[in-house]
């Protein structure tokens, strides 16, 4: 049975940048890591977007990145400029390219494409059962998440960022490739949360998707409907369908860290690290894995490293709005671009305000909403 300092379960982003980040560090020079992934054929299989200041670690590696954004809805129109910030988007094939690359050049990394199918912390060990063999090691780091652990919860509400993306590609120029159109809440809403979210990376080419926050999907035809509407309202009826992508991202604050053992950490999404509120996941791994490793390096214990803050508190309350008034999620962001600050907002959205601009931000929602939630949740009340 092969032994391993680390093994990680997953290969893909949170997976890979954990490991990348670990054999970047001298605490861990000579640490045995193992990627245990069952997909072999990842590639542009997500793209992230997420909004940064100044030059960043992933730059050159970008399908584009915008210095202006576009907030739509009946009652708003905002185009906000980003001043020194910028608004990034990066595809998972050139990403995956990149840290695999660097984890070739390490000897003590290994990739195995193997499923796994389970694995159970023994106090001085992890085992680790796949498909193909069994490992042992001492901490192992797991990606894979399972909706089945917020579907068997009921303490908080489950809604899902569910999307269909079309690339397309138009025989003229006709998009703005300065401006990124970051919700568009024009669209009928059905009574729920809808908006399109348009990125266009040339003149002649853009990324729409059209996204939902609520707790059923659609029929694909639906997703497809609703795009083609938006295109021919905009007057764009000649173009090229390039890729499509489609997916699921939970929006919970349901708290993941819970499932951790002594030594099994939870990573990624499975690890609580997307933004409930929001759904953006990229920014979180950037920040998570530089954390963890560090934490790690100074011997601290895992069950130390993920707790509560108070903008887990500020999910919670947004998502048992969202949950109950599903409907309204177009006037409760509306009301949040409108009173606030582009830097405000997304200072916000990013966990990096301080007290008094959250508290800016929350005046700018209907307080005795928020304020009964607020008590409900207080006096331990379910959503």
């Amino acid at each position: 049975m092969q032994k391993l300092d680390f093994i990680i379960l997953g290969g893909g982003a949170s997976g890979l940048q954990l490991a990348y980040r670990l054999s970047n560090h001298t605490a861990f020079a000579n640490a045995s890591i193992l990627i245990l992934e069952s997909n072999n054929h990842k590639g542009n299989d997500r793209t992230w977007c997420y909004w940064e200041t100044g030059d960043g670690e992933w730059d050159d590696l970008l399908q584009n990145q915008w210095n202006k954004v576009q907030f739509k809805s009946k009652n708003v129109n905002k185009t906000i400029d980003l001043g020194s910030a910028s608004y990034k988007m990066l595809r998972s094939k050139p990403y995956y390219e990149r840290l695999h690359q660097s984890l070739a050049n390490n000897k003590s990394i290994q990739i195995e494409y193997a499923r796994c199918i389970g694995f159970v912390d023994e106090g001085s060990h992890v085992t680790v059962s796949t498909d193909r063999q069994t490992y042992r090691c001492s901490t192992l780091f797991n990606s894979a998440f399972d909706w089945n652990v917020l579907n068997k919860q009921s303490r908080y509400p489950v809604l899902q960022q569910h999307f269909l993306g079309w690339y397309i590609k138009t025989p003229r120029p006709l998009f703005d490739t300065k401006t990124a159109v970051f919700m568009d809440f024009t669209v009928p809403q059905f009574q729920e949360t809808r908006f399109m979210y348009v990125l266009p990376y040339t003149q002649t080419e853009a990324l729409i998707e059209y996204t939902l926050f609520s707790k059923e999907l659609l029929d694909k035809s639906e997703y497809e409907d609703a795009i083609r509407d938006y295109l021919q309202d905009k007057n764009i009826t000649d173009y090229q369908l390039i890729e499509v992508e489609q997916g699921s991202i939970p929006m919970c604050s349901y708290p993941f860290w819970e499932n951790n053992s002594k030594n099994v950490h939870f990573i990624g999404s499975a690890g609580g690290w997307t933004k409930a509120s929001t759904g953006f996941t990229f920014k979180n791994i950037n920040r998570k894995t530089t954390a963890l490793v560090d934490h790690i390096a100074a011997k601290k214990p895992l069950s130390r490293f993920a707790k509560k803050n108070r903008f887990w508190w500020y999910d919670l309350l947004f998502l048992d709005i969202l949950a109950k008034y599903n409907h309204r999620g177009a006037s409760l962001f509306s009301g949040m671009f409108r009173n606030n600050s582009p830097k405000r907002i997304f200072q916000f959205l990013d966990e990096q305000s301080h007290f008094l601009q959250e508290l800016m931000i929350m005046r700018s929602f209907p307080k005795l909403l928020f304020v009964k939630q607020f008590f409900k949740r207080l006096f331990g009340a379910h959503h």
